[in-house]
């Protein structure tokens, strides 16, 4: 089924990549790089569906061949460390055909970057595996009416109070740097992101799909739910082969959490209304309400479940009657363990489930949460200390041979650079890496979490015996007003 997945990220020569590689590798092309020389050859790589060029109007014709378009970056971008261009990778919904799926794509980079002036490399990739997906590569530079690269930026001066130039102990003026795009904003992301879920959205609605995707998170949208971990290509294809993976089971394991919380807040949810109307009736109708007695006098619960069991046990027998024998020893034991007798004190109960339920709710999200947090330290740090060898040959292999080894060892690479990217953003520059302690943290976490899924549980048997209480309740609700109802008709006639 459709799925969201919109990751963006940079594309730097600072981290040992090329514009023209990444191009060529996502196209299946054969491309050179004009500034250091080296050709990058993938046209044996398979899965490459559908390329194609976007450009805005004013840019230069010639740029829609891609092998112009990014010698044109690289050769615009002076710097060791520039950023060359952005990526974008969107998951494409199975449930739209290829042409509905390009179309899609097409509409998405054409409103949101080409439309900005914004130069874009598609690439839709699909190996028949159940993931098709996008690749957008977009430039980074604006580009001028007259077809030429602009600035990233600007400097300019900071003025005093007096509106004079800041001068400095060395002499220069104090300046601050001023993008000339607004692209690298953070708050960019969030729009793309979104952008792609409401076209994605739209062309479902179109095809009177009913799914839908969604950029938030389901604590953003308000989504009561663990949210499963991200498979990835690799596991989703030795589950679809049937092998098992610690992700698929992870995801298993909270799918089956998941409906156990879903349940409970259900029940929790109809015994909390019940209660209130319940209220609502004994205000507004004292006379018929049957907590009530004909003395007007309140009667407890306990009474209320003995008349319902005296009505009962008159018109059944059998298994019938056993059953609400054994459901009414467990409304008895609730209530008496719970010291409860008016339906007040009933109510209190429910709003005391209720709230223990939340807390339980919110710890083990929490505990969820960093169980995650430490998995992924511990599966990134793995792959990272696993395959630096090979980064490390790589980077000290000559230039003229640097080709043909990406090309050998491209799997270990791309982990390696995805590993180190992930524990650079969650450890800083430190990357002091902690398997021992992160492993021993998981180890704590999961018994945490057992214990609170224990809690769980219990909290599900008091809601069970709260709901016998309900049953029981509108069973002698239902009788008393029927015999309400036959002695008024009998008193009119």
């Amino acid at each position: 089924m459709a799925i969201y997945h919109c990751s963006i990220k940079i594309i730097s020569r600072g981290k040992g990549k090329s514009a023209v590689a990444a191009s060529a590798y996502r196209s299946g092309e054969t491309l050179t790089n004009d500034y250091d020389g080296i050709t990058h050859d993938f046209t044996r790589k398979r899965g490459i569906v559908h390329t194609e060029i976007l450009l805005p109007s004013h840019a230069p014709p010639d740029f829609s061949d891609r092998s112009v378009l990014w010698n044109s970056v690289e050769k615009t971008e002076k710097a060791r460390n520039s950023q060359l261009a952005r990526e974008v990778e969107v998951a494409l919904p199975v449930e739209l055909d290829r042409e509905q799926q390009i179309q899609l794509v097409r509409d998405y980079v054409t409103e949101n970057f080409v439309s900005a002036g914004m130069c874009a490399d598609i690439a839709i990739h699909d190996k028949e595996d159940g993931n098709p997906h996008a690749h957008i590569m977009l430039t980074m530079r604006p580009l001028a009416e007259s077809g030429e690269w602009g600035a990233k930026s600007r400097k300019e001066y900071i003025l005093d109070k007096d509106g004079q130039r800041v001068k400095l102990k060395n002499g220069t003026f104090k300046t601050r740097k001023i993008n000339t795009v607004d692209w690298n904003d953070k708050e960019k992301a969030e729009v793309w992101r979104k952008a792609w879920a409401d076209v994605t959205n739209r062309y479902l609605a179109e095809q009177n799909r009913p799914e839908r995707i969604d950029h938030r998170s389901y604590e953003r949208q308000g989504i009561d739910k663990i949210p499963t971990v991200h498979m990835g290509v690799a596991a989703t294809q030795m589950e679809r082969r049937g092998i098992a993976t610690d992700k698929g089971g992870r995801n298993n394991e909270i799918r089956k959490q998941n409906r156990l919380l879903t349940e409970v807040r259900r029940q929790i949810s109809r015994l909390t209304l019940w209660v209130r109307q319940m209220a609502v009736q004994e205000r507004e109708k004292p006379s018929i309400n049957p907590i009530q007695s004909n003395q007007n006098q309140s009667l407890t619960l306990l009474d209320y479940l003995n008349k319902a069991m005296q009505e009962g046990s008159t018109q059944q027998s059998g298994y019938g009657k056993a059953r609400d024998l054994k459901a009414y020893a467990k409304a008895v034991s609730f209530l008496r363990r719970k010291e409860i007798t008016t339906l007040a004190q009933f109510q209190d109960t429910v709003s005391g489930i209720k709230k223990r339920y939340r807390d339980t709710n919110k710890r083990i999200k929490q505990t969820e949460k960093q169980i995650h947090e430490r998995k992924e330290l511990v599966d990134q740090s793995e792959k990272y200390l696993e395959y630096r060898p090979v980064y490390k040959e790589y980077r000290q292999t000559k230039p003229r041979k640097k080709e043909r080894f990406y090309n050998e060892h491209t799997a270990e690479l791309i982990l390696y650079q995805t590993a180190e990217r992930y524990l650079k953003e969650h450890l800083g520059d430190n990357n002091m890496l902690n398997l021992k302690g992160w492993k021993a943290d998981i180890k704590t976490l999961a018994l945490e979490k057992n214990r609170l899924y224990s809690e769980v549980q219990s909290l599900q048997d008091e809601v069970y015996e709260a709901e016998t209480i309900r049953k029981c309740v509108e069973q002698a609700v239902q009788t008393e007003q029927t015999k309400t109802k036959i002695k008024q008709k009998n008193m009119e006639l």
